[in-house]
């Protein structure tokens, strides 16, 4: 039972209503009155029922917004387009841009006129403005003779550079409330290569923040650093939108026409109202425009949040509803495998080696799409490893260009591998913790001639043998944090049958718990000792696509892989959790995901 002193320090909110997953998610696109005049890269700042449209490629032509239609007001002075532009319908800055070259040019829009001030000190095109005002803003990025991470600020009356950014890029997406508060996303390279990278801006510099789920480049945004929205282009013409909520994107309802360079309401828009107007189509400049609304007010979920429901008069809990959890397409890996190793997070894990046929290819999973970082030394099928992306270990397994079985170690530093202390008994097919740090691991069962319930546990210099688990079996499955803290379950005991068998080890010895409900072997695993996934694999008569849950007490039987596959790995947890690869050496990747939802806590 939770003690006052174990939450003791936690904001607990009153709320009248339950938290809800996102009201964003909820939102939609719909058509609204179109410009007078066609853009296929023209300036837009302002909110959804006051805007301004102007500074296109082929017209000087001026446009504001009421919220119902557009009216053609003073044109600006300099013809241009790929400008930049941000702050109000009423005070707006417009930089930047290309005629018959590069041009440096700024106007000034007071409500009435346009007025030329101070040049910027790099003259570009394809830059990206929008966190700020007519007096305060940043112009990031861009195209000179090549693509530069420059950034310039705007006081009111010059420009002065500031902190570049960490990637240079063009035709990105940056939005904010100040000067001090933005976030510049997407984006390419000359030659189209589209960036999901995000970049945060903090007043003097920028720090890299989480991907976008779909890479492009020409798109619009609005709303705040913290709360936002992006939409339109790339590649070809697309009209995906996606939320920013201060830590992660999430895809949300598509435009009705996909389309780059549109304007946008930027920093007076908001991340539930917000307009997207004008831009390049197929085929060519459009006169469209199309607003996104969603409820203005609520309360969002987050998993492990505390609050009182006064109109229930109940205390609930956020917690992830893994039994009505789903399997969704990922990203596919440049080499496909099986009887690999992997490790880490939904959004950020390794796939490590295995049968492709045999690989020492390693990949990087970001929760959109796989990176090939740095190869292991010795390429293996049928082993173990543990860690995160940033500091990981593999052990053991079948070394196909050497002996069938290898007792090699390597660690793993976030961009290297270095060969460390052999395992005591070289084996294949064994378990081992998935989570916690590399110098607190251990390997367990395996088959190293014949089947065995060996135990290793490693200190971060040596590996020691200690207690062997109770049912001795290779090709099993195994989680845990630590080499005092593991789970092991499934496998073949050799001969047959496999087994349902699953046991916990508290750094001295194993206890048999229950059961699986599927006798299997070579499956992936996910989670932790006392929540975890049982991934698929192959049962006595075939491939398997069933997934199973363990809460710490019993299996229960959750929604199946979207196809039968043995041969598989897992990583992540029961909330959050992946399965990679399996024969015929697949590319592929599935996602699962457990809804979050609003528990009642009782008294016991």
């Amino acid at each position: 039972m939770a003690k006052y002193s174990d939450i003791k320090g936690f904001t607990v909110q009153t709320l009248s209503s339950d938290t809800a997953a996102s009201a964003v998610a909820g939102g939609t696109w719909a058509s609204a009155a179109a410009t007078n005049t066609a853009r296929a890269s023209g300036m837009g700042a302002g909110s959804q029922d006051n805007a301004i449209a102007g500074m296109s490629g082929t017209t000087t032509n001026t446009e504001i917004y009421n919220g119902s239609s557009w009216t053609e007001v003073n044109n600006s002075n300099t013809q241009r387009g790929a400008q930049f532009c941000g702050g109000t319908y009423t005070a707006a800055i417009g930089a930047g841009g290309y005629t018959t070259a590069n041009i440096g040019n700024t106007e000034n829009w007071d409500g009435t006129n346009w007025t030329e001030v101070a040049d910027l000190n790099t003259a570009r095109r394809d830059g990206s403005g929008g966190n700020g005002t007519a007096t305060a803003l940043v112009c990031a990025g861009g195209t000179v003779t090549g693509d530069v991470a420059v950034c310039e600020s705007w006081n009111g009356s010059s420009w002065t550079e500031v902190g570049d950014l960490n990637t240079a890029r063009n035709a990105a997406a940056q939005f904010g409330t100040v000067s001090t508060a933005g976030l510049f996303t997407g984006g390419g390279p000359s030659s189209p290569s589209y960036k999901a990278i995000t970049e945060q801006w903090d007043g003097s510099s920028w720090t890299e923040v989480g991907d976008l789920n779909t890479g492009r480049a020409a798109l619009a945004a609005s709303g705040t650093y913290t709360l936002g929205l992006v939409f339109g282009k790339g590649p070809p013409f697309s009209g995906v939108t996606e939320s920013w909520d201060g830590t992660s994107w999430t895809e949300l309802a598509d435009m009705a026409t996909g389309r780059g360079g549109m304007g946008s309401s930027r920093t007076a828009g908001s991340q539930t109202n917000a307009i997207g107007f004008n831009g390049e189509a197929s085929p060519g400049a459009q006169t469209l425009t199309e607003e996104f609304t969603a409820p203005a007010v609520f309360s969002k979920i987050i998993q492990g949040q505390l609050f009182f429901n006064s109109t229930t008069n109940a205390f609930k809990e956020t917690i992830s509803d893994v039994p009505n959890g789903t399997w969704s397409s990922g990203g596919s890996m440049s080499t496909g495998r099986q009887d690999q190793a992997s490790f880490g997070s939904q959004d950020a894990s390794l796939a490590v080696s295995g049968n492709s046929p045999s690989t020492v290819n390693v990949e990087n999973y970001n929760g959109t799409s796989w990176t090939e970082v740095a190869n292991v030394t010795t390429g293996r099928e049928f082993f173990s490893g543990g860690g995160t992306t940033a500091a990981g270990m593999v052990y053991s397994g079948t070394a196909p260009s050497g002996p069938a079985n290898t007792a090699n170690v390597e660690d793993w530093n976030g961009s290297s591998w270095t060969e460390i202390a052999d395992v005591n008994t070289a084996r294949y097919g064994a378990g081992g913790t998935k989570t916690g740090t590399p110098v607190s691991q251990a390997m367990f069962c395996g088959n190293d001639g014949s089947n065995r319930g060996y135990t290793e546990t490693w200190n971060g210099s040596s590996w020691t043998e200690t207690t062997d688990a109770n049912t001795a079996r290779r090709l099993c499955a195994g989680v845990g944090s630590g080499s005092s803290d593991a789970f092991v379950f499934g496998g073949d005991t050799n001969p047959s049958p496999y087994t349902v068998n699953a046991e916990t080890w508290d750094g001295s010895s194993w206890t048999e718990v229950a059961n699986l409900n599927t006798a299997r072997r070579l499956m992936g695993s996910a989670g932790i000792t006392t929540a975890s996934l049982c991934i698929g694999g192959d049962d006595p008569s075939s491939d398997t696509a069933k997934n199973e849950f363990w809460n710490g007490t019993s299996w229960t039987e959750l929604g199946d892989l979207a196809s039968a596959k043995s041969n598989n790995s897992g990583s992540g947890t029961t909330a959050a959790g992946l399965s990679i690869g399996g024969p015929p050496s697949l590319t592929t990747t599935e996602e699962w995901t457990g809804p979050l939802t609003n528990k009642t806590i009782t008294a016991s």
